[in-house]
Formats: structure tokens, sequence, C-alpha cells
């Protein structure tokens, strides 16, 4: 079972809590991407260098320019209905030692928020919802790290909700397994490229 029960989410100590509790948190995914306690930077640029959803199998990407297609169509992503234009920038919110952490990559349609050590988030609106996207590093139970994403939203009234309700089936069962599986598959295959004697020595030893 890739989802997580959304508690596994709201139990981590994430600055996001604080900035954006009036989000609801849509869905958690685990990410087997087995790593130490400095490896999460190395996660969250695998998935800012990602060329989703160009090389994503062909339902994929049918289903992503359907869905620019018909926001074109009725004007969902039109001039006026994104970040900073319908709503607030969440970065307008961050206290200020998060205002002094990096933003993090570019990460298109999303806005980098901010990246922490085991933290980095992103925004996107429109006007059917203003979305967070979350990834996080947490302890894997057995003295390792692994990813965890969720997705937090806030939808734009009745539109919004009529149009969140259609598209989960799409994102719980393809959107969505389709992305996880790549990520792990590309930090596996990073990681066997990685050499161990100078991955063993930059890394500390695990506490946890």
């Amino acid at each position: 079972m890739r989802r997580l029960p959304i508690a596994a989410h709201t139990s981590q100590p994430w600055r996001i809590h604080e900035v954006a509790p009036d989000f609801e948190v849509e869905d958690v995914w685990v990410l087997r991407t087995p790593g130490g306690a400095n490896d999460f930077p190395r996660l969250v640029a695998l998935f800012a260098s990602d060329d989703w959803p160009e090389s994503a199998p062909l339902v994929v990407r049918f289903l992503w320019q359907a869905r620019w297609k018909l926001g074109a169509l009725f004007g969902w992503d039109a001039a006026g209905a994104g970040v900073g234009s319908r709503v607030t920038p969440i970065r307008d919110r961050l206290p200020g030692d998060l205002r002094e952490a990096p933003t993090g990559p570019q990460y298109e349609p999303f806005v980098s928020v901010f990246q922490l050590e085991r933290e980095w988030v992103a925004e996107l609106a429109n006007r059917t919802v203003h979305c967070v996207f979350h990834l996080g590093w947490v302890p894997d139970g057995a003295g390792g790290y692994r990813g965890q994403m969720a997705g937090l939203v806030k939808p734009n009234g009745r539109l919004g909700r009529a149009y969140m309700s259609a598209i989960k089936p799409l994102r719980y069962l393809i959107v969505y397994p389709v992305l996880v599986r790549r990520i792990e598959r590309e930090w596996m295959v990073a990681a066997i490229n990685v050499d161990p004697v100078a991955s063993d020595a930059e890394r500390p030893a695990r506490e946890e």
C-alpha cells in the first residue's frame, strides 16, 4: 500500500502545520527512497529535475494534457487565478525564520515556498483550488530515512470540491502511483551509481 493514513503527515513536526492550518490534507504517500539523515536534498533535487510528465506513460501524458486543455477551455488557469492574484502566497504567511530559509528549487507549475533540512513545500493555485505539495524526510524505523509526499488543498467553493472529487480516482489509481514508482526507481538507479566509499565517508553514523 503506497498511500498512508492522514496521521502519517499530521503527526510529524512539520513547519507547514503552523503556516497552512486552513488547508486539508488530501493524501499522504510513502516513498521507498532509503537514505541517511543528510540525503533529503538529493530527493528534492530528483523531483525538481525529473521531466514529468513528458516521459511518463502515455495514459498519464494524455490525462495531463487533457487537464490543461480543459483548464484553457473553462479559464481555470487564466491570468489572475494563481498564486499572488486569486490567492495570497503562502510565503507571505511565513514567520521570520522561514522567510530567511531557502525557497527551494524551481518546480513548475508549482512555486517553491521553503526548503528545510527535512521538509520542502511548494504551492499552486488556479480557479478550482489552492494546493500545497509537501515533501518530507522521515525515519524509516530501521535506523535510516525515507521520503514521504503529501498533498494539501483548499478547494475554491463548490467548483473546487467538485473538481477534486472528479479527479480523485485518476490521481489515486493512475497519476500518483506512476509518479511514486518513477521517483523510487530513479532514486535506486542514482544510489547504484553513487561511490559507496565517498557516500559512507560523507554520511554521519546513524543514531536512530
